[in-house]
């Protein structure tokens, strides 16, 4: 489950769980969801099957320091992972609900010598606020109560993402959606009218439209993705999972319509028996 980048009306329950059986391991849940999985011992150790499809894509991509800004950061699952296999890279983490913040920090201690920043925003909000091309990689992980926040999936907020970016930066989003997949061809929609190419990674189950489940995105500005390389990566996985290029995507969201400011939509609604611990 994806993490939270969004406070609802009610103060959530936010509980850490560790892992019996795997020493080290910790789950954030709030509200019973899953939202983050953390090795505190081993940050390289990842748990959520999206989060290993970041690592695949991140692994294909470049080598070396990345400036990376983070649209959501329940237990800072990825800034951990990227302060040790990417060291020194400066990040910023967008995560509006400073009480879940003080808690991971205080219980899930971050690596020593991270330059990992967290700001009291939303994604809409602290994004604005960045410099023209200061960021290397957008990695988009905000959910509220499961559901991609609205704002978060718009023309207008993609255009924002990349006057941020680098000419070779690239965003890397973690989206929901139910097995029509109706709503990410509008996200894609959206991205193939800002990015020069666009490629979508899931597990074989999904992508077949066999049930609700995350889909990463990768979009870049110039450069594309090496694609044999991301297939490899892919095929290292513990679970049969698939890449869709961007000529594919092209074909199977003809006619969709790109979300914008005036006319958006949250993600579908999970099947909470699935993504509920109890």
């Amino acid at each position: 489950m994806p993490d939270s980048n969004a406070a609802g009306s009610e103060r959530p329950r936010i509980e850490l769980i560790a892992d019996e059986e795997h020493p080290g391991g910790t789950m954030l849940v709030m509200d019973s969801v899953r939202q983050s999985y953390v090795d505190i011992d081993d940050p390289t150790y990842l748990d959520f099957e999206y989060i290993q499809f970041f690592a695949s894509v991140l692994a294909s991509w470049r080598d070396g320091q990345l400036a990376v800004t983070h649209v959501g950061g329940g237990a800072l699952t990825m800034p951990r992972y990227l302060a040790v296999t990417r060291p020194g890279s400066p990040q910023i983490v967008l995560e509006p609900d400073a009480e879940l913040t003080e808690v991971v920090r205080s219980r899930l201690p971050l690596p020593r010598h991270h330059r990992i920043r967290v700001r009291p925003l939303s994604g809409r909000a602290g994004i604005a606020q960045l410099a023209d091309h200061s960021a290397d990689l957008i990695i988009l992980d905000a959910y509220a109560d499961g559901r991609v926040p609205a704002d978060l999936t718009t023309l207008e907020f993609f255009a924002e993402v990349r006057r941020v970016l680098r000419e070779d930066g690239m965003l890397l989003a973690n989206l929901v959606d139910e097995p029509d997949l109706r709503y990410l061809r509008r996200v894609v929609a959206g991205l193939r009218g800002v990015f020069s190419d666009v490629t979508l990674v899931s597990s074989n189950d999904v992508l077949k439209g066999r049930r609700f489940g995350n889909l990463v995105l990768a979009a870049t500005l110039s450069t594309p993705l090496d694609l044999d390389a991301l297939r490899t990566e892919i095929v290292r996985q513990p679970f049969p999972a698939g890449v869709r290029d961007h000529a594919q995507l092209a074909t199977s969201g003809r006619g969709a319509k790109p979300f914008t400011d005036s006319e958006s939509a949250e993600s579908p609604e999970p099947n909470r028996a699935g993504w509920r611990i109890r």
